[in-house]
């Protein structure tokens, strides 16, 4: 199984450079897109539905063109949902539209349910009550997982996390270790998510790798590689068996984030 995520920082203004197209190209059977500032009903039929694949969307009831997350999958999954969740089931966490969880019956009778979350964490930069908000956010989706790992559910998420959690996986980090994105408390949750069983999978392909998912585009990072990582695939420890690949596609452009991809056996 191959997937694919990506922080799209607008799914219209990617469709028109080009880029929604790139990613289909690649032949993934699932494609997981954050901040896509859009609602199904402002999307053409090409971007909801596109040649061979449907898809879900959870979108901000807040404020229309912010946060947004979305996921398309191949048809052949059609009669292996057994659930799809919006939200991680918190009222105030959950009015941006920053969550899809897709469960999937197994194809064999002898395993278990393997559940699809595609999440973009708060970016906490704004004002002290929005690191608040971050850290709760981060609070309970742990919690969230945990629930499902503890009823024996195979897990894989993704997304755009907004903090890189080691020093390799900053550009500057000795510059940013007081900025949100890079604040120990931050990192530390990174930390306690592998601490109960879950695998960042690029870094077990690669752990002294230097590579980066998110440049700043007012000064041009990119041009430079002055970037961070801080969109991450992780995986259920039941999964580690099944690792094939782990990439960051850092040549697709478009956004501001590049994909990510994570493939299974």
């Amino acid at each position: 199984m191959k997937l694919l995520s990506w922080n799209v920082n607008g799914l219209r203004a990617i469709y028109k450079k080009g880029a929604f197209n790139t990613l289909f190209e690649i032949n993934p059977d699932i494609i997981c897109l954050q901040e896509t500032k859009a609602h199904p009903e402002q999307l053409s039929e090409e971007v909801r539905s596109p040649a061979g694949y449907f898809s879900y969307f959870d979108h901000s009831k807040i404020k229309k063109g912010h946060s947004g997350v979305a996921i398309y999958l191949k048809t052949k999954f059609k009669n292996q949902i057994s659930k799809v969740e919006y939200g991680i089931g918190n009222k105030k966490l959950d009015q941006e539209g920053r969550f899809l969880a897709i469960h999937l019956n197994p194809l064999k009778s002898d395993s278990e349910e393997t559940v699809i979350i595609n999440c973009y964490f708060p970016n906490a930069g704004v004002s002290p009550e929005r690191f608040i908000f971050k850290m709760e956010y981060y609070d309970k989706f742990l919690k969230f997982i945990n629930k499902l790992k503890k009823d024996g559910k195979k897990i894989i998420f993704c997304g755009d996390i907004n903090t890189a959690h080691k020093e390799i996986d900053i550009a500057r980090p000795k510059e940013n270790e007081k900025h949100t994105g890079f604040l120990p408390i931050e990192r530390a949750w990174i930390d306690k998510i592998i601490f109960n069983g879950y695998i960042d999978t690029f870094r077990f392909f690669y752990p002294k790798k230097i590579q980066y998912s998110w440049w700043d585009m007012k000064t041009f990072a990119r041009n430079r590689n002055v970037g961070w990582r801080i969109d991450y695939f992780f995986i259920s420890e039941n999964l580690k068996n099944s690792l094939k690949k782990a990439e960051i596609l850092d040549n697709i452009m478009g956004s501001d984030h590049c994909p990510i991809l994570l493939e299974l056996k």
